[in-house]
């Protein structure tokens, strides 16, 4: 389950997305990671690429694809995922993987059809916002500490230092100079924790059903209603 928590953080999305999303959800710790007290100095192309990733990641707005998420342990899981702007996403994991991860909006959930659980978490603490809102400008958010630049990719990170999901997400995206794709993004929670989701054969789609992202309570008791 430590690993789900950690795609949760992940994730998330704003992603990210919360599985795809869950390594674990825990207050910082003596090692946590933390937000510059002052912002970084951006340069002009600095600012320009974030504008950029801005622009591509606000068109995104029904997506589905297929991810591989490596855990802080080396294990890897695989499945598919759905997004849709705003605040929504869904993490379907490959059998005997029991986990979904889903946001609604609002919140993020785990559920685990073994265990019969759904956990949930506010939306509002997780890294995977940078993925799951609608219409942001990464030049301006304070919460991005660093643009990097690699051989035919972007990758940008953003740090949360308050709240149950504190961490840093970095988005990796493949610049071919004038088109963006979205690869992967890997998070390190407050423990230093590492989790990352690599997503392929990501393509854009004219709906995703909304039952999609409806958080189903699975708890047989609460279905029963005691």
């Amino acid at each position: 389950m430590p690993a789900m928590r950690q795609l949760v953080l992940s994730a998330v999305f704003g992603a990210a997305v919360a599985a795809a999303l869950p390594a674990p959800l825990q207050a910082a710790g003596p090692n946590s990671l933390s937000v510059p007290a002052i912002r970084p100095n951006f340069s002009e192309t600095d600012r320009a690429d974030l504008k950029r990733i801005s622009t591509y990641l606000n068109a995104l707005k029904s997506v589905q694809g297929n991810f591989t998420q490596v855990n802080a342990d080396g294990r890897t899981e695989q499945g598919q995922f759905y997004l849709k702007k705003p605040g929504r996403i869904r993490f379907e994991y490959q059998k005997p993987n029991p986990n979904v991860v889903v946001a609604d909006g609002t919140t993020l959930a785990v559920e685990n059809s073994s265990l019969k659980t759904t956990d949930r978490y506010p939306i509002t603490t997780s890294p995977l916002r940078l993925l799951l809102s609608d219409n942001m400008d990464l030049s301006l958010d304070p919460r991005v500490s660093a643009i990097k630049r690699e051989a035919g990719a972007l990758l940008v990170t953003a740090r949360e230092n308050s709240g149950p999901a504190t961490g840093a997400i970095t988005l990796t995206l493949a610049d071919s100079g004038g088109n963006l794709e979205l690869r992967q993004w890997d998070v390190v929670d407050a423990q230093g924790a590492h989790t990352t989701v690599v997503v392929k054969d990501m393509q854009q789609v004219a709906d995703i059903p909304a039952n999609l992202f409806v958080i189903r309570d699975l708890s047989p008791f609460k279905r029963n209603g005691r």
